[in-house]
């Protein structure tokens, strides 16, 4: 884990969690596509500029969910280096609580607020500063999260963040985070027409190409907005909807997933309700959703 891989004259990943991105200008400068989990990833990423004798110039985030960001602040205490992100990803980034309250709807119990879902904070800079390295080409990913982006370096690797998850995260965890069911089905969309030298998903293999697996993640959408649709012949509340998508999918609940997933499947309901596939109703102040 934290092995440097070299994947063409300028560009490495590093093989971590959500793999990090290095792009190398010239010979002694990089910048890091994300930066990891925690101030822990952040010190074996400085090992590793280290013993190349490589300077960290900026971190681009792809978006600022805690495991992409994590690294932020302890690379930036020790290079003092900017942060480039954009939109609402740069306000979570800054102010990292905003994502255990987005994922529970209210202000998050101490039991969400852990660097999991809450990385520490850092100083952001627009990606449409001076400062951000032109050459890099920025494609919208949006979907999994509000603004996610993707890089594209100028030796044709593309960094795809969490756009496509594994065969083997998706048959593990089922349920992949999605906030915007419809985007995402549109980024899936671009993701299987592109081309490019490497593809770098941060949770998946390195490949080539990548279109069987977004068509795979594209049919678990599908699949799980069908299950949706027939667990709501029934109708009921949204608490009983989630218990019986985590019993029919297998999953564990905890307060975690319970905010995960339940995030998740919320959007899956607006994506359905907008569609005209479902709908909810209020009877005797209890809300109840159900197919139509």
């Amino acid at each position: 884990m934290f092995e440097l891989n070299k994947l063409t004259e300028r560009t490495y990943y590093i093989n971590c969690p959500a793999k990090i991105g290095l792009y190398k200008p010239n010979d002694t400068d990089v910048y890091l596509i994300d930066s990891g989990n925690d101030k822990d990833a952040g010190r074996k990423v400085k090992k590793i500029l280290n013993e190349n004798n490589w300077n960290l110039k900026g971190i681009i985030n792809t978006h600022s969910n805690a495991d992409h960001i994590g690294g932020n602040r302890y690379l930036q205490q020790q290079y003092g280096c900017k942060v480039f992100s954009g939109g609402i990803e740069a306000a979570f980034i800054q102010y990292p609580v905003l994502e255990p309250s987005f994922l529970y709807g209210g202000y998050p119990c101490k039991d969400l607020r852990h660097k999991f879902l809450m990385a520490q904070e850092s100083s952001v800079t627009d990606i449409s500063d001076s400062q951000f390295p032109k050459e890099l080409e920025v494609i919208p990913l949006y979907g999994h999260f509000f603004d996610m982006i993707g890089i594209r370096t100028p030796d044709e690797v593309v960094f795809l963040a969490d756009c496509i998850s594994s065969a083997d995260a998706l048959d593990k965890y089922q349920i992949s985070f999605i906030y915007d069911v419809k985007s995402y089905l549109t980024t899936l969309d671009k993701v299987q027409s592109m081309s490019a030298e490497f593809f770098v998903p941060a949770h998946a293999d390195v490949s080539k190409d990548v279109s069987d697996l977004a068509e795979l993640n594209r049919q678990k959408v599908f699949e799980i907005s069908e299950s949706i649709k027939k667990l709501l012949k029934t109708p009921m509340c949204f608490d009983s909807l989630l218990k019986e998508i985590f019993d029919m999918y297998k999953l564990s609940m905890n307060f975690e997933q319970y905010v995960l997933v339940g995030s998740t499947v919320r959007s899956y309901l607006s994506w359905l309700k907008d569609d005209e596939k479902v709908d909810i109703s209020f009877e005797e102040n209890k809300p109840l959703w159900r197919s139509l």
